[in-house]
């Protein structure tokens, strides 16, 4: 005979079933042969089934230049190959963008190896000529489209060196394949704007504004480098190009406009990326 269950019952039912299966999927995904019970402790991030986050920015900023990392990583989980991370103002990097524009060759084949899809800016740091040929045949300008942090198509070729010197000839000849030069900003200029911007009550609130460019020194990444760094409290810094009139873009993100304005004793810094749009005031040292 059918006796019926009360709901409380099937609730703590439900419960139960839940608890138990989510504790054999992580013990599936740790590739483990204990049973469930055994990791009652385990937390489950928020973000599954999406990669944690802090393991794509790892994957994106190792796949600049250690591969031993990269296949400790990819290996267990060849999916990373795919990841992409946004380093400000959607300024978005893939594992592959990363090693192409670095000229890393052996990083860049084994994520290929790996399923990373290719990409025009990766065939051209490779010296891949037909596949680059293809493209610029195929999609007109298609040469002037810039890759992560604004770094050009030329460059990128630049970056491959012997290997990709009839790609790098190829796109030379174009003559719009590189970047154009920024406006120049004079030292009195750059020293009038750098420092510390406020734009809330955080100590993330606020904008480091500074001309450190020491790791642009000497890289072919650029053929025009970046002028200052706009780093927001606990973020990377964003480069930044000068466009004229006190007027910037920050790497990887042409059409956003951080622009510098006096209003009666303060310098105001003001950002425009889309539909967002604030101010940040630079924060006057104390006087005694």
């Amino acid at each position: 005979m059918f006796n019926p269950i009360s709901r409380r019952t099937l609730l703590k039912i439900a419960s139960m079933s839940f608890s138990v299966n989510t504790m054999k999927l992580s013990a599936s995904l740790l590739g483990t042969e204990t049973s469930a019970r055994q990791h009652d402790h385990m937390i489950v991030s928020d973000l599954f089934p999406a990669h944690p986050l802090e393991q794509i920015r790892e994957i994106v900023t190792v796949a600049h230049f250690d591969l031993k990392r990269v296949k400790e990583l990819v290996g267990p989980r060849p999916s990373l190959a795919h990841a992409a991370w946004d380093w400000g103002f959607g300024d978005w990097e893939t594992p592959l963008g990363a090693a192409s524009h670095m000229g890393n060759r052996p990083i860049a084949e084994y994520l290929l190896s790996q399923g990373s899809p290719p990409s025009l800016f990766s065939a051209a740091m490779l010296g891949q000529l037909d596949a680059v040929k293809t493209f610029v045949t195929t999609e007109p300008g298609v040469q002037r489209i810039r890759g992560p942090h604004s770094i050009s198509l030329l460059a990128h070729a630049r970056m491959g060196g012997e290997a990709a010197r009839q790609v790098f000839d190829l796109l030379q000849s174009l003559g719009d394949a590189d970047a154009d030069p920024p406006v120049p900003l004079t030292e009195d200029e750059t020293a009038a704007l750098v420092g510390t911007y406020i734009f809330g009550v955080g100590v993330a609130q606020q904008v480091d504004l500074t001309a450190d460019l020491k790791m642009y020194v000497n890289s072919k990444m650029y053929t025009y480098p970046p002028q200052l760094n706009w780093t927001r409290k606990g973020t990377m810094p964003r480069p930044l190009f000068h466009l004229g009139n006190r007027t910037f873009y920050p790497a990887g993100a042409p059409s956003v406009r951080i622009h510098f304005i006096e209003e009666a004793e303060d310098l105001l810094m003001n950002i425009s990326d889309g539909e967002l749009a604030f101010s940040a005031v630079r924060n006057q040292p104390s006087r005694r």
